[in-house]
């Protein structure tokens, strides 16, 4: 039974990561860590390494208590949780870190080993020495993962015994006074920090054997942690003692300066050798199966995904990985490779925190059986990108372009999981929080924010309606377009909810949303509309559709209306001229009279979107006022001036003198405007059954005239003072 090959916390999890973390860093380095930073500098150092690591372990392990984890370790729980484009561009960019620090481990196994036989030093000599390591290892790796895990118990007996030794060993290189900070000379904390940081991330080699465990949601967070804070106890201990046992100068300059003072010197060799070969196959068993688990989703190559044996052995992803750590291998310097490796598991933790702080506080599905406060997976992202800034601000950013390429890569892609994403679970929250907000905060007097219900019928014109619609609404304006199926005798069901969503890329294209509905009759389909569509915070406020031309005596147009007018909607009617259509979208005229406080307003808000639209950010507006009462034009000019002046908008101010001759107001706007691109028109008040009357008049003017937008402002627009009379001249 396949369960006979699986692992628990202790042997699959724990294991395999405090191999890892009493790794190469701590035999090698961590002596240079103390020289260099000093016992208060190396603490901080060791401390704010493991807040990351402590957060990311949380982290993982809460997600892991919450969904059923496969193989493919971390990059499973993130692919499950944010999607793929998130979890795969982590995923491989942890491949490739873990890949590296295989590199790491091999390079420093090798100046161990061929400093204690005398071998060269060179670059060169720990070049073949690694490579030779690395190839013994991969072959172990495909003989047998049971044989290379159970290899790890005499390893782990022999980095204990080899501890052991060391704090019982002489004091013969005691310095006279601690150094508590840094001293002249040294090398930066921030270097120090980024060779350092490898330490910790040792954890990870856990999680990666996710697919081997038995029950991963408690394996995961018991090893995890306890491998974490052993690996903590340990670093501390170890640099308090060094820091009052080794003179400063000695740790900077001698990285085999505890196998000189040990006890007994062929166990820290034992355990030197045994942490750093560990350690790299701890990566060469895990990465493989990272990749794996990436290529049976189709992210990365399905060559990758196919395994070997009874536990399907990642041997093809395994030859990778052997290809990438080799080429770390040949950068042959040790601190060069830790930083590499450094920036890549940093970027890769501060997602990891990101996706547990977004999963807990977005997701109503999300309940984990191990669970932590919400705040500390925010303070592992900040934390994390927060030392990436301070270690090397250039390679930060070259670590995040790197993955945002990944994530967009992978989003055109079009890979799916049938898995939540919880990006959509943040976005409904944003959502619904800011309706909450948006509701309690309305204000009957803040500026026109348009929340459009057009009704733009089907024709080989529609575009345009869709066009201006959008155009009207503004960057921030929300129209949804509704078709109505015209269904008299009632015969057909009411269409469900899902098939009532519009899916079209026309729509799409343009910003608009698209509703369908089933109706027995147009204008009780419009005002039934009208009556209940929207909710708290996002209301409709505008009806748009196009000028009613052939309906001018329907008694059902004309009850629409008024209860349109009844509900204080804003109406936009477009009578669109299917000749010129918009023109060349470059003029624009507003029509004014002293009757029109409130459409005034609204056009000029009109006006303000409309200009910020791709297609007429080069207008030229007028705003054409008539004056049938001798009032001085100048003072009208300027009073217009100052209430443009304050929405912002700029425009021509054409005042037409009609006192004398008293044209009719149609003709005169027939005369200025009949090579204007886009009329604005404001319907005045007129009782319901003036309405025959004043379609038909309208209905003359629009054969003379391009397109035209007629507008009624609702009541929550304020009243412009357009009335002029009481500064009559005499």
């Amino acid at each position: 039974m396949a369960g006979k090959n699986k692992f628990g916390a202790f042997a699959g999890v724990f294991t395999p990561s405090i191999l890892t973390i009493l790794g190469v860093i701590m035999y090698m380095r961590l002596g240079w860590v103390v020289g260099n930073a000093g016992l208060i500098g190396a603490i901080g150092i060791i401390l704010i390494a493991h807040v990351i690591a402590v957060t990311t372990g949380l982290s993982v392990s809460s997600v892991a208590t919450d969904k059923k984890i496969g193989a493919g370790g971390i990059y499973y729980v993130l692919s499950r949780s944010m999607g793929v484009p998130i979890g795969g561009s982590i995923g491989i960019a942890l491949y490739v870190g873990t890949a590296f620090s295989i590199a790491l481990y091999l390079i420093g196994f090798a100046e161990s080993f061929n400093g204690y036989f005398g071998f060269g030093m060179s670059v060169n000599d720990f070049r073949i020495t690694g490579s030779i390591a690395l190839i013994s290892l991969t072959a172990l790796a495909l003989i047998s993962t049971s044989v290379a895990m159970k290899a790890q118990f005499f390893i782990l007996a022999a980095i204990i015994i080899s501890l052991i030794s060391i704090f019982l060993g002489t004091t013969d290189f005691a310095p006279e006074t601690v150094a508590l900070f840094t001293t002249k000379g040294s090398v930066s904390l921030e270097v120090v920090f980024a060779i350092f940081f490898p330490a910790v991330t040792g954890f990870t080699a856990g999680i990666a054997m996710s697919g081997d465990l038995e029950d991963p949601k408690k394996s995961i967070p018991s090893g995890t942690l306890t491998a974490i804070g052993v690996g903590l106890v340990v670093y501390l201990g170890l640099a308090i003692f060094m820091a009052y046992n080794i003179n400063s100068e000695l740790l900077k300059t001698d990285t085999n300066i505890l196998m000189k003072m040990a006890l007994f010197a062929p166990a820290v060799v034992a355990g030197i050798w045994g942490a750093t070969l560990s350690s790299a196959l701890g990566g060469i068993l895990g990465g493989p199966r990272i990749l794996q688990a990436m290529s049976i989703d189709k992210v990365t190559p399905k060559i990758f995904g196919k395994g070997k044996g009874h536990n399907n052995e990642p041997v093809n992803a395994l030859f990778l990985v052997f290809i990438i750590a080799e080429a770390g291998i040949l950068i042959g310097e040790l601190d060069v490779i830790a930083r590499v490796v450094s920036m890549f598991y940093l970027t890769a933790y501060g997602f990891i925190n990101i996706s547990y702080f977004l999963e807990s506080w977005a997701n109503p599905d999300f309940q984990p059986t191990f669970k932590i406060k919400r705040w500390i997976g925010l303070l592992g992202f900040v934390a994390c990108f927060g030392v990436m800034f301070k270690l090397d601000m250039i390679a930060m950013f070259g670590a995040l372009a790197l993955v945002g390429g990944l994530y967009f890569w992978l989003q055109r892609k079009e890979v799916n999981l049938q898995t939540n994403d919880v990006w959509r679970s943040v976005w409904e929250n944003v959502v619904n929080k800011g309706l909450k907000r948006i509701d309690d905060e309305t204000d009957e007097n803040s500026n026109w924010n348009p929340n459009i219900i057009l009704f733009s019928g089907e024709s080989k014109h529609q575009s345009y309606l869709l066009e201006l619609g959008k155009t009207v609404s503004g960057r921030t304006g929300i129209v949804t377009n509704f078709k109505l199926i015209l269904d008299k005798n009632n015969n057909e069901p009411p269409l469900r909810k899902t098939e009532q969503i519009v899916r079209n890329s026309n729509f799409k294209e343009i910003g608009i949303f698209a509703r369908q509905l089933k109706v027995d009759n147009i204008y009780t389909g419009i005002t039934n509309i009208a009556s209940t569509f929207g909710f708290s915070g996002v209301e409709p406020n505008t009806v748009m559709m196009g000028w009613p031309k052939g309906l001018e005596s329907s008694v059902e147009y004309a009850k629409m209306t008024e209860t349109l007018l009844y509900l204080d909607y804003n109406l936009l009617y477009l009578d669109f001229d299917r000749t010129a259509k918009f023109g060349n979208y470059e003029t624009v005229d507003l029509w004014w009279r002293e009757t029109d406080s409130k459409n005034a307003e609204m056009m000029l808000n009109i006006a303000r979107f409309i200009i910020a639209s791709q297609k007429w950010n080069h207008t030229s507006i007028r705003v054409l006022f008539v004056n049938n009462n001798n009032i001085n034009a100048e003072l009208i000019r300027s009073k217009i001036a100052k209430l443009v002046e304050d929405l912002r908008v700029i425009v021509e101010i054409k005042i037409i003198n009609n006192a004398v001759e008293q044209k009719p107001f149609y003709d005169i706007i027939k005369e200025e405007s009949k090579s204007t691109n886009l009329t604005l028109l404001g319907i005045p008040n007129y009782k319901i059954e003036k309405q025959t009357e004043f379609i038909l008049k309208t209905n003359h003017l629009f054969e003379a005239i391009g397109s035209t937008l007629l507008v009624k402002a609702a009541n929550n627009f304020n009243v412009l003072d357009l009335n002029f009379t009481e500064n009559k001249t005499i």
